[in-house]
This record gives structure tokens, C-alpha cells and sequence, in this order.
């Protein structure tokens, strides 16, 4: 026999913690696989890892940082200080159920995943998902039944994204050690140190975590012992050394509803898309104007890490990273260098590249990525499991929220945006007077038709659009959950900071 509630939360991260919170008059149950709150922030992050943001970009609109005005970027370390703080302050420990890992989901309502009619009301006052719940003290299986159901798993760690390789050619032929970093995550200070001091790595990837891995590789390889870290880079993004742009902040570019007012985004309106397809050059120029501060300022061309696409093309799908200090220090002594590569395998003494050239190693780390889609699939049931990753590679997902085509289920974490916690909590509230049956979805029909303007704006914008993010037209993103929800759109004092001042939470505090 089922034990019954109303609301399910599946994973106790950033989105997890915000679906609590506004969904906490319900008295929800969070199901957390580990014994920690928090999500990458525990599991993902590395002794140097810091948030991307400033800190007042990153918070919760009820619960400011200490400190917000620090210019300093906070660690791994304080940003979950701040998570298991907040949870404190509302109470939320108290609906966390700690190492009860998701193992399967039930469809037990009558609702057919193709019906394009009302999508209906979310409490319906009778189960519609049944979740096993496998504990690790007892190692047994029980089983909840929900009438709604918030999947909060997100879209890193947990399971390795590992590249294929030729026959023969795979991690089983080098002699040295594999890992990737999920297990890099895992080694305390020390271990981690060992791991690379006199040692020849190569570490595969050039987004953050393959950044910040190579740096603390050569942290780990200073003096005459030391060995070079190579990082074997396929795909090249565009790196930020700091939020300043020919001395201006970088907001101002992006961030603003004036910037944002150059770029597509939903619901525009015939003269509307003409202006903005108008606007195209100054797009454009804006875009060239960070990437020749960014040539100028960082040895891009030596290393030949400048890459062919545009800049806005990355910040278009929330791949822009933040340098850690003394990267290309550390690369100019000699304890970092870089190898351009398509194509690599394994072989005996290290790894292998398409034009014959061989790398020694002794330590391979794959930063390759996550498989967050992976996830969902092992648990989600068909007929929606195939709904998961539909062949555009993005999830209809109507305000970032909700699937249309999946009954009585959220998804939160899943749209990405310049800061995550801000963009999961907004949908979080919206989420809760939806539940409440404060305002009502559109049909099946209209949610799908403006999931499909969405996502058509990201395959235009980047070609990276299958991260499904929404940079580019955050704020009219939020504005239109605003006004779904009877709020008032624009947030700001006066006209002058609604136009050239950055959004983030504190401008969706609760309306009296």
C-alpha cells in the first residue's frame, strides 16, 4: 500500500529547495539520494570551484546573502552554507527525506498523454504518480503515491557523460588511470593533490569544470618535479576573465531590458519583428565589442583559443565561463598547454589523435560533461519517457515548467539562464498559485505553440540550442510569468533603472 500525498519533490538541490519553499503550505515530501541538500554544489564541485555570478545575482528573493554587496565570488563551500542556512530559516529540513533515491515512477491517473485539450487542475484529489523509494540504511524499496509530482534532478552530475571510442581504443588499453570528473568530486584535498603532483594529466574538455580542473592540475605540479596538464580541447567557447567590458559592466550588454530589447524573443507582434530584425547589426556589433576586449585582454591567438563563433552565441546558450585567476599564468610557465583535437582515443602509454600524433599521460580526466537526460529517462515511465528528448534535443517545456503533453508533472532546472537559482525560484512561485488554481494553464495546444517560439529563438540564436536556455530574453521570460500570475511586469522604481539596471531576484519579492 501507496503512503499518499499531495505533492512529490524529486531532489533536494536549487530547484528542489525553491519548489519547497513555495510549495510548503502543502507540506510536500522531498526525496534526496545522498545525505546532503544542495545538489552540485556537494557532489559536482572541486576544492576551487566559486559561483559564476556575483553573489546578489544568486539568491533568494526572502533570504539575501550576508554580505551581498562582496565583490568576492563565493566557494562551493559558502554557497552551500547559504542553501542549508536558508532551509533552516523556513523550515524546509523538515520535509527533506536524506538517502532516498528515486528508483521507478508509475502512471496511475486516466489522462492520455496526447489529449490537447485542458490540461486540468494539478490537485485532483486522488493519486495520479506512484514513486519507489529506494532508503540506504534499510536498502529496502516503499512506495508513495502523489497527486502531483516536481522533478527537481537536474541537469548535471549524477550520471558521467563518457565519449565513445573505436574498438580497442577505449580507457580498458591505457595503462595509467581514467576518471571523470564526478570522481575527481569525490577525493578530499589531499587525494586530489596526490592525484596530479608529478604526474603527466591530460584533461579533456574546455568548458568550466575542465578549466578549473587544469588550473588546480597545475596548482598541484609548482617546481622542478611538476608536469604539464594538457588540456585536449574539441569545441572552443569564449572565456571571461571578470564582468568588465572596456571598463563597462558586462550587464549592461546583456542584462538589461534595453539590451535585452535588440534580441528575438516570444510574442513579438509583426512590427515588432521587423524592428528587431532591424536591429540585427547593433546585435552583432555589441557581440564584437566584448570579443575584442577579450582577444585584447586575454592571449587567446597565442594559444589559439580564440573560437569562430561569436560570443553571443555562447551567452545565447549559458556557456560563458568565468577564468579562474592565474589560468593563463599558470599556462605561460609552461604547466598548462593545449591540444586541438577533434577526434582522440585511448592508447597504451596515454592518448591518440586523428593526425597520428600521440600524448603521453598518467592521469586521463574526462570533464565530458553530464548526462541529466539520462536520469529522467531511467525513472520517467512511457509513453513519456520518448517525450524526455524529442528529436529537436529540447523539452517542451511550457514557462520552463511544465510539460504539456505529461499530466500533473513539473520539471524545474531543466530551462537554463544566466543564474539558475533566480530563474528557478520565480518559476517555483509561479508554479505554487498555479497549484492553488490562482490563474489556469492555456490548452495543451497554445502551451506547445509558445514552447515552439521558444525554441525556434534558441535554434536561431545559437547553434548550441539544444542546452535550452533562455539568456537572451530572460527578462521578457519572466515578464510574461509575471503577468500569468497577475503581477505587474515591470518591477523596477522608475523608467531609468527599468532600462539600463540588471534584474535579479530581489525585483520578484512577494507582491502585498
Amino acid at each position: 500500500m501507496a503512503v499518499f500525498s499531495k505533492i512529490g519533490i524529486i531532489g533536494g538541490g536549487i530547484s528542489g529547495l525553491a519548489a519547497a519553499k513555495q510549495l510548503s503550505n502543502h507540506d510536500p515530501v522531498v526525496f534526496e539520494a545522498t545525505d546532503s541538500l544542495g545538489g552540485v554544489w556537494k557532489h559536482s564541485s572541486f576544492k576551487s570551484t566559486k559561483l559564476q555570478t556575483p553573489r546578489c545575482d544568486y539568491e533568494f528573493s526572502d533570504y539575501p546573502w550576508p554580505e551581498r554587496d562582496n565583490s568576492s565570488f563565493p566557494t562551493s563551500k559558502e554557497v552551500l552554507e547559504y542553501l542549508y542556512d536558508y532551509a533552516r530559516e523556513f523550515e524546509l529540513l523538515r520535509l527533506v527525506r536524506f538517502n532516498s533515491k528515486v528508483v521507478e515512477i508509475r502512471f496511475v491517473g486516466d489522462r492520455k498523454a496526447t489529449d490537447l485539450g485542458d490540461y486540468g487542475t494539478l490537485l485532483p484529489g486522488k493519486p495520479v504518480w506512484e514513486v519507489a523509494v529506494r532508503t540506504d540504511q534499510l536498502d529496502t524499496v516503499e512506495w508513495y503515491a502523489f497527486e502531483f509530482l516536481v522533478v527537481c534532478t537536474g541537469k548535471y552530475g549524477d550520471v558521467p557523460k563518457i565519449p565513445e571510442f573505436p574498438h580497442n581504443k577505449g580507457p580498458e588499453i591505457f595503462k595509467g588511470q581514467v576518471l571523470h570528473t564526478l570522481d575527481y568530486c569525490k577525493l578530499d584535498e589531499e587525494a586530489s593533490t596526490q592525484l596530479f603532483r608529478g604526474k603527466k594529466v591530460v584533461v579533456v574538455g574546455y568548458k568550466k569544470s575542465a578549466i578549473d580542473l587544469a588550473l588546480e592540475c597545475a596548482q598541484a605540479n609548482q617546481g622542478p618535479e611538476g608536469q604539464t596538464c594538457t588540456m585536449v580541447v574539441r569545441t572552443l567557447h569564449w572565456t571571461v576573465p571578470h564582468y568588465w567590458v572596456w571598463g563597462l559592466p558586462f550587464y549592461l550588454f546583456y542584462s538589461t531590458r534595453s539590451s535585452q530589447f535588440l534580441h528575438e524573443r516570444p510574442n513579438l507582434g509583426l512590427w515588432r519583428t521587423a524592428l528587431s530584425n532591424l536591429l540585427s547589426p547593433a546585435r552583432k556589433a555589441v557581440s564584437k565589442i566584448i570579443e575584442s576586449y577579450l582577444v585584447w585582454k586575454l592571449p587567446l591567438d597565442k594559444y589559439g583559443l580564440k573560437p569562430d563563433h561569436p560570443f553571443e552565441e555562447d551567452y545565447a546558450s549559458c556557456q560563458m565561463a568565468i577564468l579562474p585567476e592565474n589560468f593563463f599564468t599558470e599556462a605561460d610557465k609552461g604547466n598548462i598547454a593545449f591540444k586541438r583535437a577533434s577526434k582522440w582515443w585511448f592508447c597504451e602509454k596515454g592518448v591518440e589523435f586523428e593526425d597520428k600524433t600521440k600524448l603521453k599521460a598518467d592521469v586521463v580526466v574526462l570533464a565530458t560533461g553530464y548526462d541529466g537526460k539520462k536520469k529522467l529517462k531511467d525513472i520517467i515511465p512511457e509513453p513519456f519517457r520518448s517525450l524526455i528528448e524529442p528529436p529537436s534535443g529540447m523539452m517542451h517545456l511550457y514557462r520552463g515548467t511544465i510539460n504539456p503533453l505529461i499530466p500533473n508533472m513539473a520539471f524545474v532546472g531543466y530551462i537554463e539562464s544566466v543564474s539558475n537559482l533566480h530563474t528557478a525560484e520565480l518559476r517555483c512561485k509561479w508554479l505554487a498559485r498555479l497549484v492553488d488554481d490562482e490563474f489556469k494553464l492555456p490548452t495543451v495546444e497554445r502551451m506547445l505553440q509558445q514552447t515552439n517560439k521558444e525554441m525556434e529563438i534558441m535554434k536561431r540564436t545559437t547553434r548550441f540550442y539544444k542546452r535550452s536556455c533562455i539568456s537572451t530574453f530572460s527578462i521578457n521570460h519572466s515578464d510574461e510569468i509575471c503577468e500569468e500570475m497577475g503581477w505587474t511586469s515591470w518591477r523596477k522604481r522608475n523608467w531609468l533603472a527599468e532600462a539600463f539596471s540588471p534584474y535579479n531576484s530581489q525585483d520578484y519579492e512577494e507582491e502585498k
